[in-house]
Parts: C-alpha cells; structure tokens; sequence
C-alpha cells in the first residue's frame, strides 16, 4: 500500500462521493489513507491469529506477545514494500515485476527468519533452525502477497477511475464544442439572408424600411450574443426572439406572412437549447411562405403532456414535394441541426419528427423532457 497515496493524491479529482473504502474522497487526503489502511489491515491481522492462537493452544502471555510482535514486524516490513513498490512503478513493466517479485521473495524470508527468532525467544527455546524459517514461509508469503495484491489492486483501481474521468470530460468538451459549432451555424445564415435583404431596401432607396430592419436586426444580435451557444433557455425566452426574428422577416414579407403563437402557460419556463426552433420557422418560410403568391401561415405551438413539452412549427404551404424536398436552409444549416442539437442536449430522450401532405403544409414535431433547470454542463 504504498502510500497508496503518492499516486492518490495525483490520481483522483474532487467528488461529492459519500466517503468510503473505494470512493476516490477516501484518498483525498493521503496520509489519512494510508494510516487508516495499515492500521485496519493489520489490526484485522493481529485480531485473527490471535483468536486462532487462543483456540489453538489456549490463552497464554507468550502467545499474545508473540502475535503482537508478528503484527508489528508485518506493519513494518509492509511500510518498507510500500516505499519500494512506489519506486519499482515509474520503472519498464518488466524490470518492475522481476524487482516486485524479488522484493516479495526476501520480504517473506526476513519474515519467517524474523518469526522463528520470535518464537524462540517467547518459547525459551534459543536457536533460529531452517526448519522452523520453512514453517513460517507459507503463512508469510500469503500475507505479504496479499498485502502486495491490494497495494497494487487500489493503485489500479485510482488509475481507471482517473482515466475514466477524463475520459468524460474530453466527452463533455467534445459536446459542448458541437453544441457551440451548430449553434454558431446559425448566425452567419441568419445574417445572410437579413443583410441581402436590407442591401436590396438600400438599392431601392427605402432607407426608412432598410433602418428599421437594421434596428431590430441590432436587438436580435443582441440577444444571440448575450447567450452562450451550448446554453438552455426558457421557452417564453425562445419565443420572444422567435418574434424579434419574425419582426424582421415581415419587413421582407408584409401580409404573406401570418404567424400565430399558442404557447400553454405551463411550459413558459420549460428549458431547452438557445435558437432551436428558429431555424424551423426560417425553413417555413423559405418552403412556404417565399414559394407562394398568397404567403403562407406559420403556427407555433407547445404543450405540456405529462412531464414532457411538445412542441409544434408547422405552416399552410405546399408541402414537402418530391421534385422540391426540404433537405436543407439555403447555406446547409436545417433539421439535421435541429436533430444534432437535440441529440447533444438530451441524448435519447427526446423524439423529432416531421409530417407533411403535398398541398396541406409541413410540420415538424419536437417532444423534449420537461426541464425548469439548466442542465450542468462542466465544459463550455
């Protein structure tokens, strides 16, 4: 058991763990780890073979002495092997299990040696014989390479459980930065088709129209920038910039455009990721609304089901037709984003689904868990 420790206090992170024997707080501090280890094993040890001494051979001066010195001698041969094995560790593997082996070997036969002068000390029978170093040597090696087993269990133990630890932390950085990636997708598509569309007010010399689409243009952006991209917010938060959004769109579409919100008061708070459904209303209108003399609807609604928030955008366009399908917004950002982001934010818990009928509109249908808190994201 080394000080178990030398690498414990490398190997393990912080945890809110319930202390214990095998939890990584156990050895956060790792002289109470090692002391607490030596002192339980071998007071384990002593309590054993001196039970078995007493049932043996009755209860007797001499015998308790002599497991008492046994014990302390185990304690204190173990605390040598902990420093060597600390050592033979940073050595190559092989050199380190033939010196780990070697070590063992003579621990256990300065054991045995150590033993067979105990007892004849305690059994006033003097002379150290081979016969008596051979008797000792079983029960020595098994204790010592148990003792040597656990040592090199627990080490093994500290090394997964940090390597699973950073495994999951490379995880979360690599979903966070796909979650900042799709999020940051939307923008320069957003910016777009916006700025084409003022350039155009500007040629035409609308520069009122080309201002005040500017204007909320500046309050959108503002609110896109204020938020982290792997960030969670509220529906009615969501909602809001879907109508910053729309507000801009109008200047575009005028009365071809109709949206309509039915939002269930109970969801309001519920939590999902930043922008999600824009993209949803941008592709509405870019399949139904742009396509068609009349313009199209556009209907946003959510409701709560159990512990479960649906959420619907659908429209009055065309519908999805098989000459001129929906597979992406015009710059390559859709629902494959769509589908991506709620895939990082919710895992399998979560369903996405479209419906369409040529001629009766298209709608795409979103069932998230119902969240009031922003989930814990360790890497942003």
């Amino acid at each position: 058991m080394d000080k178990i420790v030398q690498s414990a206090e490398r190997l393990m992170p912080q945890s809110t763990a319930r202390p214990g024997i095998f939890t990584r707080p156990f050895f956060e501090d790792k002289s109470r780890a090692f002391w607490v280890l030596q002192a339980a094993g071998w007071s384990g040890y002593l309590l054993l073979r001196m039970v078995s001494s007493i049932s043996n051979a009755g209860l007797s001066v001499e015998g308790l002495i002599k497991n008492i010195i046994e014990a302390i001698v185990g304690y204190c041969l173990t605390l040598l092997l902990s420093t060597l094995y600390s050592y033979y560790r940073r050595l190559p593997r092989i050199t380190g299990i033939l010196l780990t082996l070697a070590t063992l070997g003579i621990a256990t036969l300065v054991y045995a040696v150590l033993e067979a002068f105990t007892f004849s000390f305690t059994a006033a029978e003097p002379g150290v014989t081979v016969g008596r170093v051979l008797g000792y040597i079983f029960l020595n090696f098994t204790v010592l390479a148990g003792w040597s087993a656990l040592y090199f269990g627990i080490n093994f133990y500290l090394i997964v459980e940090q390597q699973i630890d950073q495994m999951q932390l490379l995880e979360n950085q690599a979903s966070s930065a796909q979650l900042a990636m799709l999020r940051y997708q939307l923008n320069p598509h957003f910016l777009f088709n916006t700025l084409n569309s003022i350039s155009t007010l500007v040629l035409l010399k609308q520069t009122e129209r080309a201002n005040v689409m500017l204007s909320r243009l500046s309050s959108f952006l503002r609110y896109t920038l204020a938020n982290e991209p792997t960030a969670h917010v509220t529906l009615s938060q969501e909602v809001e910039t879907l109508k910053l959004y729309l507000e801009i769109e109008k200047m575009r579409f005028d009365e071809r455009l109709r949206t309509h919100f039915d939002i269930d008061p109970r969801v309001a708070n519920a939590r999902l990721p930043s922008l999600l459904l824009q993209p949803l209303v941008e592709n509405a209108i870019k399949y139904a609304v742009t396509p068609q003399e009349e313009g199209a609807d556009i209907t946003v609604t959510a409701r709560l089901t159990g512990e479960r928030v649906q959420i619907a955008v659908s429209d009055t366009g065309p519908g999805l037709i098989e000459s001129k399908p929906r597979p992406t917004l015009s710059t390559g950002v859709g629902l494959a984003n769509i589908r991506e982001r709620l895939a990082q934010a919710f895992g399998p818990d979560h369903r996405f689904e479209t419906r369409t009928k040529p001629g009766e509109g298209f709608s795409v249908d979103i069932e998230i868990p119902f969240q009031l808190e922003e989930p814990n994201r360790e890497a942003a």
